[in-house]
């Protein structure tokens, strides 16, 4: 099945020093860009991470120290990625819970603003965890119908990235509602719905820290709303915080929260400032 888009996808996954997305880094990002005429470009990019990749990384992934030793730095690459990554689209497979949030924060390191939220986010795991919930090489088997480690190497981005991209490909062919039987397994071949099924929360920021609620307005109009998720002021407005108490702002923009949620926050204050 050929994918129905209007703008380029980028099908992605990273190897990262470790799933902490304030201080960890990546070691390799690989992906695949989709065209709405179906051309297909492929990129692998190994990343020195300014730090040691620790020995469990290198046992898992097979990139060890003196692989990346001579690699560009994140901040050498990140200016011709946003640029290959502009007006695009973004799948992969557990992506929204881990590989956007962590390209998110190496952007913003690196002193670039990509804004994800312009995009539509893809996760191919969220599909098939909602549909059949099970891991990588299951999914791969179930829907390719051959065992993943019979066609790849598990733990490397660049083969990853080729299973998920035909994983992709047979959840679209197998729910397809013109084919498939179940009306409760229909998937249209859409970026829009694929993007909507693909969220699992109601996150504002990547790291959950700032939330969208329905809540009554002073008015008693019931609005969606930004909300803190954590500490003394959890379930209450952003924009009525920041007004009451605007020593908040200054405590996390200097707290060790990540970028983006420090982004998303200085965005909504902004937003209030111009009202």
């Amino acid at each position: 099945m050929k994918l129905n888009i209007s703008k380029p996808l980028i099908v992605f996954d990273l190897e990262t020093t470790g799933l902490d997305l304030v201080n960890d880094r990546i070691i390799q990002i690989s992906y695949i860009k989709i065209y709405p005429d179906g051309k297909e470009e492929r990129n692998n990019i190994y990343v020195n991470p300014g730090k040691t990749i620790p020995q469990d990384v290198t046992t898992l992934t097979g990139i060890s120290n003196d692989d990346i030793k001579y690699s560009p730095s994140f901040k050498d690459i990140a200016s011709q990625l946003s640029e290959n990554f502009r007006n695009c689209d973004f799948a992969g497979f557990n992506s929204n819970h881990f590989d956007i949030p962590m390209l998110a924060e190496e952007f913003l390191r690196a002193g670039i603003d990509f804004d994800f939220s312009r995009c539509r986010l893809i996760d191919a795991q969220t599909i098939f965890h909602k549909m059949e919930r099970r891991n990588l090489a299951a999914a791969y088997k179930f829907y390719c119908g051959r065992k993943m480690e019979d066609d790849f190497n598990a733990h490397r981005a660049d083969q990853d990235t080729e299973a998920t991209y035909r994983i992709l490909m047979g959840e679209l062919d197998k729910y397809n509602p013109e084919t498939q039987e179940d009306p409760e397994k229909h998937l249209p071949n859409n970026m829009d719905v694929l993007a909507d099924f693909s969220k699992l929360n109601d996150n504002v920021d990547f790291a959950g820290r700032i939330v969208w609620k329905e809540q009554a307005d002073k008015n008693g109009n019931i609005i969606r709303q930004e909300v803190f998720n954590f500490g003394k002021y959890k379930g209450q407005p952003v924009s009525d915080v920041l007004k009451r108490d605007p020593g908040y702002f200054s405590w996390i923009l200097n707290g060790d929260f990540t970028y983006n949620t420090k982004q998303v926050l200085t965005r909504i204050r902004l937003k209030d400032l111009s009202k």
